[in-house]
């Protein structure tokens, strides 16, 4: 009975969510369903349901009983070897676990060797927290991977950027979430089509401990989670906005879709609005200014560069401006006081700024 159900409702769903021929349309593709229904242990079985009543249409198509059966298995074996996945609620494993990806990105076989891979790492963590940030501050320099303007394309998959040894923040977000994923960490994948100031886009990745924490992946700030380099562009984005808003990626049938900046023109990944989130956890003083800093050589490419700023009152301060291997919006900040007057200097350059708007200054590196 059980069975006959759950093939009705696969045959309801190709109907209405095809307009055409429907996405299931063969005996056959439904019977490699319920095979793979048949495959899986009864502890996977309803998890196994959920997630072929919620995979996109083409991954109905396309992906093989065996890809469906061993994510599954793998899913199940972190679940169940992890204290921080053991007591999930099923909503979030579901959600945030169990699926074998995020948005448009190739479907890779990562899950058992991820597992295998990645287990050992994280096998003395106390919580999903601590795995995340040991996950975030090692499997890169592992893999050989780092961010790149030069990547191959944004919306590589995790073996796409293992194999490039290049990715943007889409393609290294793609990653960790599926190596937190493979030790049964909850996570997804959250991004803007753009700044609230129109600077560009990013993406980056929030887990779940109890509730979501966000970091910018293969940017580990000391195994800290909600300390990243966007905090103040954040904090001004705007609800409601496709353009501006803020939007986590979702396996959940929901009202919205999910903005890809590289891909504008799809809008058939689901998401949720999380601006507020960022909003709300994000306070910046309205006297200060954000003021960032770079240094480019003469091929317009950003170094790093000791820099300094002096200004009234013995204002001091030092650092250092950012490399290419940053996000291209990643750079040196500071937050000033409006309506001062500070020296930006570095060996080769100096400038005299009064402070009146957020401004990105560029310093010359020779």
């Amino acid at each position: 009975m059980r069975k006959a159900f759950f093939l009705l409702i696969i045959i309801c769903l190709a109907c209405n969510r095809s307009s055409s021929l429907g996405i299931i349309s063969s005996k056959a593709q439904v019977s490699s369903l319920k095979n793979a229904i048949d495959e899986v242990s009864p502890e996977q079985r309803d998890a196994m349901e959920w997630l072929i009543t919620h995979m996109p249409e083409a991954d109905l198509k396309n992906l093989s009983i065996e890809y469906l059966t061993q994510n599954s298995e793998y899913a199940f074996k972190a679940k169940n070897k992890f204290s921080w996945a053991k007591t999930l609620p099923d909503e979030i494993f579901l959600n945030y676990v169990l699926p074998y990806s995020s948005l448009n990105e190739r479907r890779d076989k990562w899950r058992q060797d991820f597992f295998y891979k990645f287990s050992p790492i994280v096998k003395n963590a106390n919580s999903a927290y601590e795995a995340a940030a040991i996950l975030n501050n090692e499997i890169f320099e592992i893999l050989g991977v780092e961010y790149s303007t030069k990547r191959p394309k944004a919306d590589q998959s995790p073996y796409e950027s293992i194999d490039a040894g290049l990715a943007s923040c889409t393609g290294l977000s793609f990653l960790l979430i599926d190596a937190c994923r493979s030790v049964g960490i909850p996570a997804r994948f959250v991004g803007t089509p753009m700044w609230y100031n129109d600077s560009g886009n990013h993406s980056w990745v929030e887990i779940w401990d109890g509730k979501w924490h966000f970091t910018g992946a293969a940017e580990p700030v000391e195994g800290k989670l909600n300390q990243v380099w966007f905090s103040d562009l954040a904090s001004k984005a705007k609800k409601g906005d496709m353009k501006y808003g803020i939007f986590a990626a979702t396996w959940n049938q929901t009202e919205l879709y999910f903005p890809m900046d590289w891909l504008p023109e799809v809008k058939t990944y689901n998401a949720i609005d999380v601006t507020d989130r960022y909003k709300n956890h994000i306070q910046v003083d309205s006297d200060l200014v954000a003021v960032s800093i770079r240094a480019l050589n003469k091929a317009g490419q950003r170094e790093a560069v000791s820099v300094i700023i002096t200004g009234e009152n013995n204002f001091y301060f030092e650092g250092q401006s950012k490399n290419e291997t940053f996000d291209l919006n990643d750079h040196l900040k500071v937050l000033l006081p409006k309506g001062k007057v500070f020296t930006i200097k570095s060996e080769n350059d100096s400038q005299i700024l009064e402070i009146k708007n957020e401004c990105l200054v560029s310093l010359s590196a020779n």
